[in-house]
């Protein structure tokens, strides 16, 4: 557990700050385009549990419109998502501004994918223990199909790793996400734009 305590939050730390040095260009250049295509605010900003299920705020461009129907409400994700933004979720560009949360320590370059902070009530023993490390831009679970698996497949990969953190898979992982990225794998799931919500694993199953 060296690594986990000792080294991982450095070299993220140190990887952070040279990747928002390297990538500002292309970082600036998306601000710019997804205040034209999409509107404003650029930066999506949502709530998250992190390690220890503490809050932080989660930084992402924005993907979608805020087109309305004539009473007012928002329309469904599917028809609010553009092609521009399809294009920012399949290219996981629209991540880029979690390089800040990495910096600032709320994650990792590694981990499991913070979700959204209803879920925790939902959580048994076993999906909880996904909190025990900070989450990740990318893990197990995105390697293994993303959003093309189910959620519990996805909880127990992220279980796996919290109990296998290691320097080499970190590295395995992060190179198979990039891979996954240039073939745009498990992007969105056969039934929307977006993951189905998660509500929580049957009774039955909650011995896990």
């Amino acid at each position: 557990m060296i690594y986990l305590r000792y080294i991982k939050r450095s070299m993220d730390l140190l990887l952070s700050i040279l990747a928002l040095f390297f990538f500002s260009p292309l970082f600036l250049l998306l601000a710019v385009l997804v205040r034209l295509k999409l509107g404003s605010p650029v930066i999506f900003k949502q709530q998250r549990p992190g390690r220890n299920g503490n809050i932080f705020t989660m930084y992402k461009f924005r993907s979608m419109t805020d087109k309305k129907d004539e009473n007012g409400q928002l329309l469904s994700d599917e028809l609010r998502l553009t092609r521009f933004g399809r294009l920012l979720r399949s290219t996981s560009l629209d991540e880029l501004p979690e390089l800040i949360n990495i910096l600032k320590g709320n994650m990792s370059f590694v981990g499991p994918r913070p979700l959204l902070v209803q879920y925790l009530s939902l959580y048994n023993a076993h999906q909880r223990r996904r909190h025990e490390v900070r989450p990740g831009l990318t893990g197990l679970a995105q390697i293994s199909g993303r959003n093309s698996i189910g959620w519990e497949e996805k909880f127990n990969l992220d279980i796996e790793y919290v109990d296998n953190v290691r320097f080499v898979g970190d590295l395995k992982i992060i190179f198979l996400t990039i891979k996954k990225v240039f073939i745009r794998e498990g992007i969105n799931t056969e039934t929307g734009a977006t993951v189905e919500p998660f509500k929580a694993t049957p009774k039955e199953d909650m011995s896990l």
